[in-house]
């Protein structure tokens, strides 16, 4: 037993410590807002969620079990606990293994490299003993810092940077009593090879290595259908961001979907897509400039008719099965944030960016919101819990059923 009270102690957006509880009651609250399962009793799809314990992926999941009952593994990378707590992926995924186990959903979570060789063979050794030797479902949200590659051991990092010239853009941050601060930043352009390390980690390389690695083992199902999930954001963030080196990123991953898109349909009546995600706190959006301000601006203007991962994911994965037309744009994209890049709701951001400094932010953006929903990332400001009491922190990865 390490039972511990766990405080909620951090260095800007990033915590120390995560809160398991609080995590696992946030799962739990996911899971109740996804509407009844759409699918007949009995074994559902078998679908493999890459980056399956954080942000849209975790909400992928979710969804996916609670909604389409889809059966199958679950990857992701995350620590253990040890002398500080695990982190929040790691409890978050032991909760959705719990969800998932109690609901009849055999959901196996897998932990480490998904970039590794390695772990694809792992994947597929499931997929053959557990499974029928089927897959279903793809979907593939993965942010990271670097990736080896698995041919050449070569290690590419990603770099978070406008393309061109040096941006300044307006940036959100607390100070050390948690009041807002409306501040300027500005990021050197991209230099040297920063563009293609970005591509090589956050494009679509990896995503089309795990449809080869799985083809070449006949472990595709026919009808056989993936989706990566992606952004694009405001024009108010596209310097950073879409006109930026995870841009160019995001590019190749929506080059490499029209590439699976046809080679899928040839093969086995499949298809590939990109599903372009609307604005939400995440553990890797908050590190972007403008981005935290943008968003907090966002739930000013829309209130609660801001739609949540899991809701956003809830919508793709009625279109991937079939519960409802599947809608593309003119480039083949799946759109989740028509909401969002409505023109009446960009006006009112963009003229309220515009206006907003350290003194007005408050009254223009829903700062409240904002501030619990980066706790809630680490299991913090979610009701029910006793931030008080002590709490188990020794939560062990969860094996897989019987």
């Amino acid at each position: 037993m390490s039972e511990r009270v766990i405080a909620p102690k951090s260095r800007g957006f990033l915590f120390l410590d995560s809160h398991p509880d609080g995590c696992r009651r946030l799962v739990e609250e996911m899971w109740r807002t996804v509407p009844g399962p759409v699918t007949a009793e009995g074994d559902g799809p078998v679908a493999l969620v890459i980056g399956s314990s954080a942000g849209y992926g975790l909400a992928a999941t979710i969804a996916g079990l609670a909604r389409v009952g889809i059966r199958g593994i679950g990857v992701c990378f995350e620590k253990a606990p040890g002398r500080r707590t695990g982190t929040a992926g790691w409890y978050r995924t032991a909760a959705t293994a719990r969800l998932a186990r109690q609901h009849g959903r055999d959901m196996v979570f897998l932990n480490g490299d998904a970039f590794g060789d390695a772990m694809k063979e792992q994947v597929a050794g499931l997929l053959t003993e557990r499974f029928g030797g089927r897959l279903d479902f793809l979907i593939y949200s993965v942010a990271a810092p670097r990736r080896t590659d698995p041919d050449t051991g070569a290690v590419y990092a990603s770099a978070l940077k406008p393309i061109g010239s040096p941006h300044t853009t307006k940036t959100l941050v607390f100070d050390e009593l948690g009041a807002p601060e409306v501040k300027e930043v500005t990021t050197a352009p991209a230099e040297g090879d920063d563009i293609e390390q970005t591509v090589a980690v956050m494009g679509g390389l990896d995503w089309e290595r795990w449809i080869t690695f799985l083809a070449d083992r006949s472990l595709l199902a026919e009808g056989f259908t993936t989706a990566a999930l992606s952004y694009i954001g405001s024009p108010l963030t596209a310097a950073i961001y879409r006109q930026g080196t995870i841009g160019a990123a995001k590019s190749h991953l929506e080059a490499t979907a029209r590439t699976l898109d046809e080679r899928l349909r040839k093969g086995l009546g499949g298809r590939a897509v990109t599903s372009v995600n609307a604005a939400a706190v995440t553990q890797s959006s908050t590190a972007i400039p403008g981005i935290a301000l943008y968003t907090g601006l966002l739930r000013g203007v829309v209130g609660e008719a801001m739609v949540s991962p899991v809701g956003q994911l809830t919508q793709l994965w009625d279109q991937l099965t079939g519960a409802r037309p599947l809608g593309l744009d003119e480039e083949g994209r799946v759109r989740l944030d028509t909401w969002e890049l409505d023109p009446a709701v960009q006006d009112a951001v963009a003229e309220r960016w515009s206006s907003a400094t350290s003194d007005s932010i408050a009254a223009l953006g829903d700062l409240g919101w904002f501030g619990d929903e980066v706790r809630r990332l680490y299991g913090f400001s979610v009701p029910g819990v006793d931030y008080n009491a002590p709490v188990e922190t020794e939560v062990p990865w969860p094996a897989p059923a019987r």
